[in-house]
């Protein structure tokens, strides 16, 4: 049985989660000027937070990670930790019907974890098994549950309503990270699948505080977008993104709050 003692690495998405409801109960009380953002001034103090926050403590730790391990030590981490979500995807794609994918997924798990020593080495890829990405949030749009309004979660990021209620009520939960029992082991296990994670975002949030004038609503386009698109399986309709000063039309642009998803298009077509 699990200890009841206080994880602290579980304190942020607690946090993050009474944060979500409580944005959710004022969704009615707050509006801001990007439709797709109506809680867009708690959005930005949580983003503002997040930041002093990473730049802090996350950032500099992943430097050094970065620095001092080798590309191999690298590598066999990321592999793990890869291998280890490759069973919840793999759920979620036959939740959205992708049998084949699904059973791709399976397969890869179970060639990684033998063949692949615990999944250090990804030998389902050099195999044709090509890598997925899914979550519950993904799930839910491909049956026709909407975004619902973005939302900024405190330590977690960018995400929407729809997204961070999934991460934090199911995907957290099927994590086999989060379900190891000894609480230092977890915490430890944790914090090095977020630090090996930031340390592959190190050159992307450069690039983006060099291009962008406004960081949040560069953050906030490319986020619901970038989910748009793999909800759609990178085949998006084209709408109109609010964040386009000149409003062009853009493939992956995000759809506006609770608007239709996948099976709601598609029945609109017909």
């Amino acid at each position: 049985m699990k200890k009841n003692s206080l994880n602290f690495l579980r304190v942020p998405a607690r946090i993050a989660t009474t944060l979500l409801l409580a944005g959710g109960l004022g969704a009615c009380a707050s509006s801001g000027g990007n439709p797709q953002d109506p809680w867009e001034s708690m959005n930005r103090a949580t983003f503002r937070f997040n930041d002093v926050a990473d730049r802090a403590v996350m950032r500099p730790v992943a430097e050094a990670y970065d620095t001092v391990a080798p590309l191999p030590i690298k590598t066999g981490v990321s592999n793990v930790f890869g291998n280890v979500a490759d069973l919840w995807i793999g759920v979620n794609n036959l939740l959205q019907g992708k049998v084949l994918d699904g059973l791709s997924d399976g397969g890869r798990f179970l060639i990684n974890t033998t063949v692949g020593m615990l999944g250090v080495f990804d030998i389902a890829t050099e195999l044709g098994l090509d890598k997925h990405d899914e979550d519950f949030g993904q799930t839910l749009g491909a049956w026709g549950v909407g975004s619902g309004p973005y939302l900024v979660l405190p330590f977690l990021g960018p995400s929407t309503l729809r997204d961070g209620t999934s991460l934090l009520l199911v995907d957290l939960n099927m994590d086999p990270v989060w379900q190891i029992d000894d609480m230092g082991q977890r915490n430890r296990t944790t914090a090095l699948r977020l630090v090996a994670k930031r340390a592959q975002l190190l050159g992307a949030d450069t690039a983006a505080e060099q291009a962008a004038l406004d960081k949040y609503g560069y953050m906030r386009s490319f986020y619901l977008q970038y989910r748009q698109n793999q909800v759609y399986d990178g085949s998006p309709p084209r709408v109109k993104d609010p964040d386009d000063d000149a409003a062009l039309d853009v493939p992956a642009a995000a759809v506006p709050p609770l608007a239709a998803a996948p099976s709601e298009q598609r029945e609109n077509q017909e």
